[in-house]
């Protein structure tokens, strides 16, 4: 158990912040596969911690409940070192001797113990080998439950976050056959991938807004949103949420821009819709990875003018565990940035359980050979196909994806 000071919770941390004030700045990590990736990820977080400060540093569950431990070891790490860790905890896979809410109230002790006073509290992504998320047996059938099941056998002791989808959740976005038929308000949610549109459509989103409103009526203290790279898309939600009643602070979720085929891939998973103008701009670049980078760090900073314009408390990086785009981003917007980037280990920063290993990725093996996953079994193992050779079977620890 640790000696130091249980955290402050965050919504208090935001109550406390200054009219006119900047927005402070909050960032999030991943478990990484490898030890050395652990390793390596200690020291990151030590050295944003010394450059910028974060309100507070979240930190991921993998999919399927795939990092539980990795993932209360890292938040720990996280509160010792300084940080206020906000712990995402979901309700997928969660089993503690055939009992699933035995295994959350575990890990949220586990939490409480070592100090962690914040959790964003998730439904969570399908295990590993599964397209379809199922509820375990006498378990959380969605995040709403664990919210109410934090506040009925916790209180107080918990600062509770959830996420908020501006463009709608991907599950409920859908093919649109004639996109002359959108309303003003869908086509502003829509996606375009493949020649094909999709949107939210009005009756979902409606869905989606009464859920996010019964998540926040039985006790969440604030949302973080899932990724957007269109502000105007953000502002409609938060307008929304305040006409849904939803009156608690609206964190935006901000993708650092990285890799061309890592943005290009996540955006596509989600159904993020991506301005017509920034796409053109990534496809231009998608062959200087520098040059995508530098790009990354400038709409960076364009999306945070627009955002502290709306008047956000925070800023919210998903950091994807490299720290030159943040930084730049901030120093370019005029925050202090106190110590230089490093990304010489960028390599090891792979995830442990990420969802988005998908039949169809290409990955590659440890030996440097590329390929395409046709198929990935419940532990995590994929059957591989290789140009010219027969497919083959490789355990997870042996491949990783290409982004």
């Amino acid at each position: 158990m640790t000696t130091t000071s249980p955290d402050p919770k965050i919504i208090d941390l935001l109550k406390a912040k200054e009219d006119g004030s900047k927005p402070f700045a909050s960032i999030e990590f991943f478990p990484p596969r490898t030890e050395v990736g652990v390793k390596n990820l200690f020291a990151r977080m030590d050295r944003m911690k010394e450059a910028i400060n974060p309100l507070f540093t979240d930190m991921t569950w993998g999919a399927g409940g795939s990092t539980a431990e990795l993932t209360l070891k890292l938040a720990t790490h996280a509160h010792e070192h300084g940080h206020v860790a906000n712990m995402h905890l979901t309700c997928t896979n969660m089993e503690k001797d055939g009992d699933p809410k035995k295994a959350v109230h575990e890990a949220l002790t586990t939490a409480k113990n070592n100090g962690i006073r914040n959790i964003v509290a998730l439904r969570g992504d399908p295990p590993a080998g599964e397209e379809e998320w199922k509820a375990a047996e006498g378990g959380f059938t969605c995040a709403l439950d664990l919210v109410e099941y934090i506040r009925e056998n916790f209180g107080q002791e918990f600062g509770i976050s959830v996420a908020g989808y501006p463009e709608g959740h991907p599950n409920a976005i859908s093919e649109i056959a004639d996109p002359s038929s959108m309303s003003e308000a869908e086509k502003g949610r829509s996606s375009t991938f493949d020649g094909k549109v999709f949107t939210c459509k009005d009756e979902d989103y409606k869905k989606e807004m009464d859920y996010l409103k019964k998540k926040v009526d039985a006790g969440a203290d604030f949302i973080i949103t899932q990724m957007f790279f269109d502000t105007k898309a953000f502002g409609a939600f938060v307008e929304d949420c305040r006409k849904w009643g939803i009156l608690c602070p609206v964190v935006p979720g901000l993708m650092c821009i990285n890799a061309y085929a890592g943005f290009c891939k996540m955006t596509k998973f989600c159904k993020t819709r991506v301005p017509a103008s920034l796409q053109a701009k990534m496809d231009s670049m998608k062959d200087d990875p520098d040059a995508v980078k530098a790009f990354g760090v400038e709409y960076g900073i364009e999306m945070c003018k627009d955002l502290t314009a709306i008047g956000v408390d925070v800023l919210h990086f998903y950091t994807l565990n490299l720290e030159k785009v943040t930084y730049g981003i901030l120093g370019g917007l005029g925050y202090e940035v106190k110590t230089a980037a490093d990304e010489s280990d960028a390599a090891s920063m792979v995830a442990k359980g990420s969802a988005w290993a998908r039949v169809g990725d290409q990955v590659k093996t440890n030996d440097g050979a590329t390929g395409t996953v046709l198929e990935i079994f419940s532990n995590g193992s994929a059957k591989i196909a290789f140009e010219g050779k027969e497919p083959v079977s490789l355990p997870k620890s042996q491949f990783s994806k290409v982004f």
